[in-house]
């Protein structure tokens, strides 16, 4: 089993910077890939970026040159900085991780998720 916590949410206005962390418990050894997703209020749960063992990264279109995701294997602990931030950023941001890098990008049988942490970008 993993565990996933989430920290670094809160409020923030647009133009603004926030950094959130995901730190890992548990098993990690299993997990090959890791992302954030986001669900906004009357949306479905969207992925953000992702990232593999071996550090290769992918983003969404609605959030390259601002976001950037990364992972630091010592600490078990995975990142997302976020640079820039706009009202439509506002969402509930979510860790998931699993053993196949493919379910983290077609958001389709992921083993892990966190509880997920409360992002809000005032204009």
């Amino acid at each position: 089993q993993v565990q996933l916590v989430e920290s670094g949410g809160g409020l923030v206005q647009a133009g603004g910077s926030l950094r959130l962390s995901c730190a890992a418990s548990g098993t990690v050894r299993s997990i090959n890939a890791m992302g954030w997703y986001r669900q906004a209020p009357g949306k479905q749960r969207e992925l953000v970026a992702s990232i593999t063992r071996g550090g290769s990264t992918n983003y969404a279109d609605s959030i390259k040159g601002r976001f950037t995701i990364s992972r630091d294997v010592s600490k078990n602990t995975m990142y997302l900085q976020m640079n820039s931030l706009k009202p439509a950023d506002t969402a509930v941001y979510y860790c998931a991780a699993d053993r196949l890098l493919h379910r983290i990008t077609g958001n389709y049988g992921i083993d892990y998720w966190g509880k997920g942490t409360l992002v809000t970008v005032s204009s």
